[in-house]
């Protein structure tokens, strides 16, 4: 039905007399089942359907939530593997979808329950113990679970695995009566102000949630229905009519820009001399300065006496640095030699002649 939540499960137990090969009570526990569920002639599940489950040994389910553009029969395809034989299994099972004579319900509210996974919400045991905490706040009668939905399809993250962390999952109420107060102050200014501090909302009813579901108030949505007094916009097709058209002024004012530049040009002179006369004042007047620029002068005059004194010095050359030098005999040969010689007799070290 439309407006409210469908679940199927998936159990294990309906498919072990079907197999091939039959199995006990006992083969069935130690025996893992997956189960792939898709639309008849079709590779997916519909867009509002999904399938849960979380190891091969506990069951699965189907559920979701039918819009009105889903009214109407569907037919889901089941197929059940045994992991151990291989063997597969098909069913097929028929989803009847229908418009709710009451309508949908106009009051909506989502919580996020963080210490639930999505598929232990999922039994009507536990919908109807969530129901109940809800009653207590809401206070008045026909309330009807809307949507359950993963924390993980809203951008939740995975938990880690320690300490038996959970998910989180987002169950929505629907109901024909207003909110009460206890759940509008929950979005009050002074419990958003406290959410951005990450501290809980402060409420003045009793947290009948406590301790079985940890709700997190900071994350509560409440819908309203919409007013019907709103202005809707109507667009035109961008063409002008006729005598509407654009008609420019006839005279426009003069307008002088010269003290704007004046402004701009002579504010950033004034900026720039100013900061001239700082940086002169600090290297020329303050002590820091002056001790700075004779620190450079002495450098300089000091490198000009050294290089005028090494131009002006006749010392001769490192006999190491001659050409052909002997360092054993402290000979010196002419590297080229006048006249016919072969340079291929002459040996390497003068020595050996």
């Amino acid at each position: 039905m439309v407006g409210t939540i469908f679940v199927h499960e998936l159990e294990r137990e309906g498919f072990k007399d079907t197999f091939p090969s039959p199995m006990d009570d006992d083969e069935l526990a130690e025996t893992p089942i997956t189960f792939h569920a898709n639309l008849l002639n079709h590779p997916d599940l519909p867009q509002w359907l999904r399938y849960i489950q979380r190891n091969p040994f506990e069951t699965g389910y189907l559920y979701g939530s039918a819009t009105s553009e889903d009214v109407g029969k569907q037919t889901v395809e089941v197929m059940a593997y045994n992991r151990y034989t291989y063997e597969t299994v098909r069913q097929t099972m028929v989803i009847n979808i229908f418009t709710s004579p009451e309508g949908e319900m106009p009051y909506q509210a989502e919580f996020l329950v963080k210490n639930w996974d999505v598929e232990e919400m999922l039994p009507s045991d536990a919908q109807e113990l969530f129901q109940q905490a809800v009653d207590s706040l809401w206070e008045q009668e026909g309330l009807t679970i809307i949507n359950i939905t993963s924390a993980l399809d809203r951008g939740g993250r995975v938990p880690l695995p320690i300490e038996n962390r959970k998910e989180g999952v987002y169950v929505k109420v629907g109901s024909k009566d207003p909110f009460t107060k206890c759940l509008t102050e929950a979005l009050s200014p002074s419990n958003r102000f406290r959410c951005t501090m990450e501290q809980q909302p402060v409420i003045s009813c009793h947290d009948s949630f406590s301790p079985q579901f940890q709700v997190d108030w900071c994350n509560l949505t409440l819908a309203r229905p919409a007013r019907r007094n709103v202005t809707v916009l109507v667009y035109g097709d961008g063409v002008l009519e006729e005598g509407s058209g654009f008609n420019p002024p006839d005279s426009v004012t003069e307008r002088e820009f010269f003290s704007d530049f004046l402004l701009t040009f002579l504010l950033t002179f004034l900026l720039a001399l100013l900061l001239c006369l700082l940086l002169a004042y600090m290297m020329c007047c303050r002590r820091e300065g002056v001790i700075q620029m004779v620190h450079h002068h002495t450098i300089h005059d000091n490198t000009e006496e050294l290089r005028h004194m090494a131009s002006g010095r006749d010392v001769p050359r490192p006999l190491s640095t001659l050409p052909m030098f002997n360092v054993r005999t402290g000979e010196r040969t002419n590297p080229m030699p006048s006249g016919r010689f072969d340079s291929a007799q002459v040996p390497l070290i003068l020595a050996q002649q």
